[in-house]
């Protein structure tokens, strides 16, 4: 079975916020026993208190808490004293990984850096993640990593501040690329018998993820610019348009053949070899020109889900620009959903962070 794969591998989380909880919760739905480690002077993971308007102040962990932190064992623990500690030595003397976030430092101070840890456990595979490198003491919430690595100021509408990202996405990306060392580590483990430290900062995997924004700069000398939902390659993609009864969607027309259906489908056949957006360069270049016609042409339809329908029947990448009660309402969706308990037993549904299949 897929979820019991890591049934034998014993994680300790010295980790909180999202970022390293999140590589914990990968193990765990794994099938791994993975056992976090709280601070018990602040009351656990920050985020416990991290509350959603419309959750009870007396609730004892928040919505954001439990969406990296089910199938866990959590363990409230002192550091600074010599029982607390030992206490997660002899855990660590039995487990396979441990995966920390201290600043800079803090792990050395509290006994729980590599060079200690691999003499109590050999084989042991330390991952760490931290902000901005080893020497880097700077706090790392995720809108800093969204200012400072160039997402912020991408993120927003032509001519209007920037905007947030409404996730703390360069937490989600750094928690892969340490999945990915850990499993590289296990793998090296498995073929030397030796442990291994592994770790990445969220800085790193923050740029590491601006992909074509940073090559149209390091490459092309083209410094993108804030450009709402649109893509700066292409047209139209990214663009949003209005049906008759108000409801949005998205196109995503990244091929001639894709541009050429869709004037088909929208009975505007002239524009597939007006001069203006006959290649897609063409199309980007003339997009303040070329979005209107299509507005004027996507709003005769009097219903969004209509039109959906018709572009899918026609192979033209489209889709609803949904709510979460939306999204969540949606029966693929509703696949994706895993059904557990919180600490005090209430049953409640988080979204699973495994989502790939493995099969012979």
């Amino acid at each position: 079975m897929q979820d019991q794969f890591f049934q034998d591998l014993k994680v300790v989380e010295l980790a909180s916020v999202l970022a390293g909880p999140a590589v914990g919760l990968f193990f765990a739905e794994l099938g791994a026993q993975v056992t976090k480690i709280e601070n018990a002077a602040t009351l656990g993971d920050v985020t416990r208190r991290w509350k959603a308007p419309t959750e009870a102040a007396n609730k004892s962990d928040s919505a954001y808490y439990q969406s990296v932190n089910f199938g866990k064992t959590t363990l409230l623990v002192d550091l600074k004293s010599t029982a607390g500690r030992e206490q997660v030595e002899a855990l660590i003397q039995e487990a396979d990984i441990v995966i920390v976030n201290y600043r800079p430092g803090a792990a050395t101070k509290l006994g729980m850096n590599y060079d200690r840890l691999k003499g109590i456990n050999p084989k042991i595979i330390y991952a760490e993640l931290t902000g901005f490198g080893a020497d880097d003491p700077r706090l790392a919430f995720d809108v800093v990593l969204q200012a400072e690595s160039g997402f912020l100021y991408l993120t927003g509408e032509p001519g209007r501040p920037p905007v947030k990202m409404p996730v703390a996405l360069i937490d989600i990306l750094a928690a892969h690329q340490l999945k990915e060392g850990i499993l590289v580590a296990l793998l090296k483990r498995a073929q030397t018998g030796q442990g291994s430290k592994v770790s990445t900062s969220l800085y790193a995997a923050a740029l590491a993820s601006l992909a074509n924004q940073a090559t149209n700069w390091l490459i092309a000398g083209f410094a993108p610019q804030r450009l709402g939902s649109q893509h700066p390659n292409i047209a139209p993609y990214g663009d949003l348009f209005r049906t008759a009864d108000g409801q949005e969607l998205v196109l995503a027309v990244g091929v001639e053949a894709h541009w050429k259906k869709l004037c088909e489908v929208l009975k505007i056949p002239a524009l597939i070899n007006d001069d203006r957006f006959a290649t897609n360069p063409q199309r980007v270049k003339h997009r303040s020109v070329l979005v209107p016609l299509l507005q004027e042409q996507i709003g005769t339809f009097a219903k969004r889900e209509e039109l959906l329908v018709l572009f899918q029947e026609n192979n033209i990448p489209a889709g609803a620009v949904r709510d979460l009660p939306d999204v969540f309402a949606q029966p693929l969706a509703q696949t994706l959903l895993v059904n557990t308990f919180d600490e005090s037993g209430q049953a409640i549904q988080c979204v699973k962070s495994v989502v790939f299949e493995l099969s012979e």
